[in-house]
């Protein structure tokens, strides 16, 4: 019974048709993650030599067999963390919730719980707002071409959902109204 009421969820959430939305990744942040790659495939070859040369000197205590695995481990969990972002850096959008997958973890937001979207045209940004305290808002990180997409997805979630844009004067007018108020 609950195979069969799991297999009937997937269907009914297909029908609703889940939306997936990839990480637009910075080139310095895409410089980031591959650097920190290079930084654990380095750390697995120095670990490698250094097993290689206490071998050949014949003295191996546990602490250095201990020292080796740790160090293995930490580059290889390291590594599969940041291809794990890297490659599956997501939104997705069910009919209740956004989930925000970032590698290998998920947070999610209710969607009754979002209270507007916002366009920021000047800063090329789009920020989602929340009723709760804890959460206040997020920042969508995907590429700009699909923010209409983006908001239009959400729009067909929860109707009535309030969605405004601010020009780029208008950002620069409020940033020079917030200037001016915090000299005084």
């Amino acid at each position: 019974m609950f195979y069969t009421v799991c297999m009937e969820q997937q269907l009914c959430d297909n029908e609703m048709g889940i939306k997936r939305y990839p990480f637009h990744f910075s080139a310095p942040m895409i410089a980031v993650f591959i650097a920190g790659i290079l930084l654990c495939i380095t750390g697995v070859i120095i670990t490698t030599w250094r097993v290689f040369t206490y071998l050949a000197d014949g003295v191996v205590t546990t602490y250095d067999w201990l020292s080796f695995g740790l160090f293995y481990l930490v580059s290889v969990l390291f590594a599969v963390l940041l291809i794990a972002m890297l490659i599956r850096s997501q939104y997705i959008i069910t009919d209740k919730q956004i989930i925000l997958q970032f590698g290998l973890i998920k947070t999610k937001y209710e969607i009754k719980d979002i209270f507007s979207i916002h366009r920021f045209q000047g800063e090329n940004k789009l920020a989602v707002y929340f009723d709760d305290f804890k959460t206040k808002y997020a920042v969508i990180v995907v590429k700009d071409i699909w923010y209409d997409d983006f908001v239009k997805t959400l729009i067909s979630r929860k109707p009535g959902l309030s969605f405004s844009f601010s020009t780029a004067e208008e950002e620069e007018q409020y940033k020079h109204d917030n200037d001016r108020r915090h000299k005084k």
